[in-house]
C-alpha cells in the first residue's frame, strides 16, 4: 500500500505536466492602424509573448512597445515619445483575460472555433476592461488565435502633439494573430 501511494504521488506530480493544456508563443503578431483623410498610421510587432491555458481559457499577452515598427521612421520615433506611448516610462503593453466560451473549442479536433474574450487591456498608464470576438484555429495540432477589435486612443492617454491630432484617428484598430506551441 505504501508503494502504491508513493507511485501515485510520483505519477501525479511528474505526470501531471503531460496533461497540461498550456500553449505559448514568443513571436506573436500584433498590429494596429488608424485612418484619417490626412494619413494612415500602421505599425506591426512580431515579438508579442502570449500564454493560453486551454483548460481554463486564461489568456495573457505582453508586448514591448519599442518593438512596433512603422513604414516611416519618423512615425516610429514619434510613437515612442512622451506625447504618444512614452515607451521609456511604459515599456510594455499587455492584456490579461479569459476566453469566456473555451468549452466550445475542441483542441484535439481540426476546425475554426469562434470565441469571445474579456479582460483588461493595459496601454501606457491605463488599464481598461475590453471584450472582443476572435477565432481559434486548430489544424494538425497547431493552434492559431486571431482577433480584430477597436479602442479609443485617448482613453489610454495616447494624445500626441496638437499639430498632428488630425493625422491620427480617434479609433485604433488592433489585430492579433498568434501561432502557439504546446508546452
Amino acid at each position: 500500500m505504501k508503494n502504491f501511494f508513493a507511485a501515485f504521488v510520483l505519477i501525479f506530480l511528474f505526470g501531471f505536466k503531460g496533461f497540461t493544456q498550456t500553449y505559448i508563443t514568443r513571436n506573436g503578431n500584433i498590429s494596429f492602424s488608424s485612418h484619417t483623410a490626412l494619413e494612415d498610421v500602421e505599425a506591426e510587432n512580431n515579438e508579442a509573448a502570449s500564454v493560453l491555458n486551454a483548460a481554463t481559457g486564461d489568456l495573457e499577452f505582453k508586448v514591448a512597445v519599442k518593438s512596433f515598427h512603422f513604414k516611416k521612421t519618423a512615425m516610429e520615433d514619434h510613437f515612442n515619445d512622451d506625447d504618444y506611448m512614452a515607451s521609456e516610462k511604459y515599456p510594455k503593453a499587455g492584456f490579461k483575460g479569459k476566453i469566456t466560451n473555451i468549452s466550445s473549442v475542441n483542441f484535439s479536433k481540426d476546425g475554426v472555433y469562434n470565441v469571445s474574450v474579456t479582460g483588461d487591456l493595459t496601454i501606457r498608464d491605463v488599464t481598461k476592461p475590453i471584450s472582443a470576438d476572435g477565432t481559434i484555429t486548430v489544424k494538425g495540432g497547431n493552434i492559431t488565435v486571431a482577433s480584430t477589435f477597436t479602442i479609443k486612443r485617448k482613453e489610454y492617454n495616447v494624445i500626441g502633439e496638437a499639430f498632428v491630432q488630425k493625422k491620427i484617428g480617434e479609433d485604433i484598430q488592433i489585430t492579433v494573430n498568434c501561432a502557439y506551441e504546446k508546452q
